[in-house]
């Protein structure tokens, strides 16, 4: 895939899901944050492991940090209402945040894997978004609803997991302009790993690919 290409797979992103993942059952929430001393951009998928139809590329920094709001809904600059629900500031850098997107280009659905350094423990994530459900989100005088809803946490061998599935609907809005999205997450020491499917359409999600991609990325995380 060309540079261009994958720089306008950024400005599009993610959707995600919540079947079944192979795996063993969590049990016990991540109660200590340890470290991972490999190099975090070291620790992602390479594009072939992406499954075959999600032809990927790793962003460099800035792309990265363009992807990694709209993964989330929330651009850099934005305001967010209600308070207390815009996400953790974010770091950017090859340690401390590293990102992969495959594309699908027949129906425009990216697969995203977004590696982030952080000590929180991911409990504080999930008690985040039980108090922000639905937050507004606005930046340059265009304001977006996000709408984020806890799934069933994926069966895995990893710290703690959770599962997302989300909607970035703007005021102005119309045919393919909003982002549905579900978002696997897990933690590793001090490694959160989310993988999200997104599209804009209403074709449901490559729920297949989502756990595969998944299964794999926490994989090498667990074993660096």
């Amino acid at each position: 895939m060309s540079s261009a290409c994958a720089l306008a797979a950024c400005t599009l992103l993610l959707a995600g899901c919540g079947s079944t993942v192979t795996g063993h059952p969590v049990s016990v929430q991540q109660t200590t944050v340890r470290h991972v001393s490999a190099v975090l951009n070291t620790l992602l998928p390479d594009p072939a492991q992406f499954p075959a139809r999600y032809p990927a590329v790793v962003l460099p920094p800035e792309a990265a940090a363009q992807a990694a709001g709209d993964l989330n809904g929330v651009t850099r600059g934005a305001t967010v209402r209600p308070d207390g629900c815009a996400p953790s500031e974010q770091q950017f850098g090859p340690d401390h945040t590293a990102i992969a997107v495959g594309t699908d280009e027949a129906s425009r659905a990216t697969l995203t894997v977004e590696l982030t350094r952080t000590r929180q423990q991911l409990s504080t994530l999930r008690e985040q978004v039980r108090r922000c459900g639905e937050i507004r989100v606005t930046r340059a005088g265009a304001t977006t609803t996000v709408s984020t809803e806890l799934d069933p946490p994926p069966p895995i061998d990893a710290d703690d997991t959770l599962a997302l599935r989300r909607t970035v609907a703007p005021d102005v809005g119309g045919p393919g302009l909003t982002q549905t999205m579900r978002t696997l997450i897990g933690q590793v020491g001090d490694v959160r790993i989310a993988v999200t499917y997104m599209t804009f359409s209403d074709a449901a999600p490559d729920t297949t690919a989502l756990d595969e991609l998944f299964t794999t990325s926490v994989r090498k995380v667990r074993e660096a």
